[in-house]
């Protein structure tokens, strides 16, 4: 087992293993000691696979566990089902001194850590991510939210869980597309910060995929713990999402979170390349990459659809978006772009005319 330490303001562990969710109940009780009821939260599809297990760990702890089950997909993490959610809390009556357990996705970790955050102005949280996504991306660094149909993310707040378990184990039951997406944050944390572990990456899945996530995560959370609130370096791990939440907001959510960080990846890569602020062989090794891990790297929109989803993007600040440039694999830097330039910024990383369709 792997185990990393983020220091937040409230410092927490992130676990690492396989086998770690037949001690899900001992683990939370450790980190939530005051807690004697446990409302366990997942989608319908990760409810059949292993909400027994989960409930069943937390009760032999001696947890009395309440149940919410909401329909999967990005499309239902929304104000509606949060709403559902923390009626569904009143009526368990789970007091502040009890806890929320997330399992699941990304999307259950940001619905569930949302509604922790402010039923009854915050209650304890356990993440336990079942997606390679999830583990390397949404459990750790506490930022909540739901969607609007204006776009992702829009209501939120920082919320730091009280732990994290990630058994990887759970990682058999995904589809292919799912590791896949999980591999584009592996490679965007080092494109940020540790050309070895890209290059580890960069041939496929490795063999000791928890080695892997506990380096992904261990990168995440030192940046996190210097800037807990967004506000300055913890922006590098913005990394491919500018033009990324751009293009899950253009495809209607049809594309999937980490194909569209890929598809951003790859897009301000060659920007950066074509206006002079990246070595050359930075978009080459990103794009070869992504592709031997099955993502795409070809954006299905133009410029100008790109720049006015962005507009609807939490990240703008004023008339001004942050972008995170990859300067060379292992080091980024970010730069405060006006929104007006962003349309020519983003051309210049798409071929003459656009790229028409969604190609790996």
């Amino acid at each position: 087992m792997h185990t990393i330490s983020i220091q937040t303001g409230r410092p927490y562990e992130v676990l690492v293993g396989r086998g770690l969710l037949a001690g899900l109940g001992e683990l939370t009780a450790q980190a939530c000691p005051r807690a004697t009821r446990a409302a366990l939260v997942s989608d319908d599809t990760v409810a059949m696979l292993y909400g027994e297990a989960a409930a069943a760990a937390l009760a032999g702890a001696g947890l009395s566990v309440s149940r919410f089950a909401f329909p999967h997909g990005e499309e239902n993490k929304t104000l509606a089902t949060y709403g559902r959610l923390l009626s569904f809390l009143a009526r368990e009556r789970l007091t502040r001194t009890d806890c929320i357990v997330a399992l699941g996705g990304g999307v259950t970790g940001d619905l569930a850590g949302f509604a922790a955050a402010t039923y009854l102005r915050g209650v304890d949280f356990v993440q336990a991510p079942t997606t390679l996504l999830a583990a390397v991306d949404a459990s750790v660094g506490g930022k909540t939210a739901v969607d609007l149909p204006e776009g992702k993310n829009l209501v939120g707040a920082f919320h730091q869980p009280a732990l994290v378990v990630c058994d990887t184990g759970t990682f058999a039951t995904l589809p292919e597309e799912a590791l896949a997406c999980g591999m584009a944050e592996l490679l965007k944390h080092g494109v940020i910060a540790d050309e070895a572990l890209f290059d580890s990456l960069a041939a496929g899945r490795p063999a000791d995929l928890a080695a892997a996530v506990a380096r992904s995560v261990e990168i995440k959370g030192q940046i996190v713990a210097g800037d807990e609130r967004d506000n300055g370096a913890r922006q590098c791990l913005n990394l491919g999402h500018t033009a990324g939440h751009a293009v899950e907001l253009l495809s209607g959510l049809t594309i999937p979170h980490g194909e569209a960080v890929a598809i951003g990846m790859a897009l301000v890569a060659r920007a950066a390349h074509a206006t002079g602020r990246c070595a050359a062989d930075v978009p080459a090794r990103i794009e070869a990459a992504l592709a031997r891990n099955g993502l795409p790297v070809r954006c299905p929109f133009d410029a100008h659809a790109l720049a006015g989803a962005v507009l609807s993007d939490k990240k703008r600040r004023g008339d001004t978006v942050t972008l995170v440039i990859p300067e060379a694999i292992g080091r980024c830097a970010l730069c405060p772009t006006p929104v007006g330039a962003l349309e020519a910024f983003f051309a210049s990383g798409l071929p003459q005319g656009g790229e028409a369709s969604h190609g790996r």
